[in-house]
């Protein structure tokens, strides 16, 4: 098991030290922090497992920094410390999500003892996560929307391909759902039961994207302070899916070819070979055969990866799933939101099936959601869809600013609602959005929306 990463915050610079040479002893992997604000500007779900921090501390105190952490990631176990342990704290604490209280002074023994027991119980959910979601079929065959003939006939071809450990270049427009049939290949193959790792090669700078593949030693690079497993480590034993695969620097074109060609591979900054049994899935929305011609992209790691080809046709080739993707997105927002939307009214569903959908299943689902959003009746009606979609029925837009106007209004009455829902919090309510907070508050600036008017 790879050791486990804890984040220590604590103003007091000699006991963070105390801590972190303790826990080092143990094993662990430590990042201290004597600063809040820095500690919660630097976290993200996943770089952590486990977070322990001082109550009381100047800036921001530790139930502050709770909220916070807990936002970005609701699984992630916290140990609180502080010398002044009250009833009243303590529930408040572990209301807002603490694993555990820790009362200063204290023995390194009992520091490690509950540091050990947080890991374990944290351990134990995760487990139990991923079991539940293997139980509940999360990636079988009946994520994926379509009675059409296409979708039909290419299902049929993802079920003869899973159970062939091969691999498998994934092609379609973007928004056409290429991760969904990935993950629907790795959970019927006999890799069910190992990782799904799936990495977007567009979303990663070049100068990093080799690093995260394929892991580094400590000290191959300035910043390398400690041995790291890559993704393709991670993913010993099950599937890492290479989405926009079309984007890899040709450097780590070439390692990766090395890879498949030999079935190991060298972390930065290490001659020693590792060993991995990994099922590789590509996907890309280009032309790679162009690339190639281009000499952009490796010709013999093109015929590597596209042993079998999956293609996905675009939404405007597969019209007669429309109405099936409209139901299934409108029921998600009825669970989501607590609504009672029935679907759309004759002339929007005619209008919905006739229009091209650029953006294919990802451009549909946004539609339904922002046009629930501001329909007040029981069906969504085509004067709501024209204000998103351009149709041939009265009521679509006649200008670029109509639909400019449409759009900010949408915007605006969609931010306002959040922050309501959320106290006027800007990073609740851009995770719920899905959007980046200064994405929010460029958004916010924009419309002249006040804080202080919402909450």
């Amino acid at each position: 098991m790879p050791a486990a990463r804890i984040m220590l915050i604590d103003n007091e610079a000699g006991l963070c030290r105390m801590m972190e040479a303790v826990l080092r002893d143990q094993g662990y992997l430590i990042k201290s922090y004597t600063n809040p604000v820095q500690a919660v500007a630097d976290f993200s779900a996943g770089n952590f497992d486990l977070i322990i921090t001082d109550i009381k501390m100047p800036e921001m105190d530790g139930l502050e920094v709770l909220q916070h952490l807990r936002r970005r990631d609701p699984e992630i176990p916290v140990i609180m410390i502080t010398a002044f342990a009250t009833v009243e704290m303590s529930i408040q604490a572990l209301r807002r999500g603490a694993y555990d209280m820790l009362t200063k002074p204290f023995e390194p023994d009992e520091l490690i003892y509950r540091v050990k027991n947080a890991l374990q119980h944290h351990a134990l959910v995760e487990e139990n996560r991923e079991l539940k979601e293997e139980l509940t079929g999360k990636f079988r065959f009946d994520r994926i929307i379509g009675a059409s003939a296409e979708i039909q006939a290419l299902l049929e071809r993802v079920a003869k391909v899973a159970v062939r450990d091969t691999g498998v270049l994934i092609t379609g427009e973007s928004g056409t759902g290429k991760e969904l049939i990935a993950q629907a290949i790795h959970h019927n193959s006999a890799r069910r039961d190992r990782k799904f790792v799936a990495v977007n090669c567009g979303a990663l700078p070049e100068n990093i994207l080799e690093s995260e593949l394929f892991g580094y030693r400590k000290g191959a690079f300035t910043g390398a302070t400690e041995n790291r497993q890559g993704l393709l480590e991670a993913a010993d034993g099950g599937t890492l899916f290479l989405d926009e695969v079309g984007n890899l620097p040709l450097n780590v074109q070439k390692t990766l070819l090395r890879f498949l060609q030999e079935q190991e591979f060298r972390r930065l900054g290490d001659t020693n070979p590792i060993k991995v049994n990994v099922r590789l899935i590509s996907a890309t929305n280009s032309d790679l055969t162009a690339e190639v011609t281009k000499g952009t992209f490796r010709e013999d790691l093109f015929y590597r990866l596209n042993v079998i080809n999956l293609h996905l046709p675009p939404l405007r080739e597969r019209r007669d799933d429309i109405p099936l993707l409209v139901a299934h997105f409108i029921r998600e927002q009825n669970d989501k939101f607590g609504t009672n939307c029935k679907g759309l009214t004759p002339e929007a569903k005619e209008a919905a099936c006739a229009y091209a959908w650029p953006g294919n299943i990802r451009q549909l689902r946004n539609v339904i959601e922002a046009a629930m959003t501001i329909e007040s009746g029981a069906y969504i009606g085509l004067q709501v869809l024209s204000q998103f979609i351009a149709t041939d029925q009265p009521g679509q837009f006649s200008s670029q600013a109509d639909y400019e106007a449409a759009l900010a209004r949408f915007e605006t009455e969609y931010l306002t609602r959040l922050l309501r829902k959320h106290g006027g919090n800007v990073e609740a309510a851009s995770a719920e959005a899905g959007m980046n907070m200064a994405t929010v508050y460029r958004k916010l600036k924009k419309y002249g929306i006040r804080k202080k008017d919402v909450d």
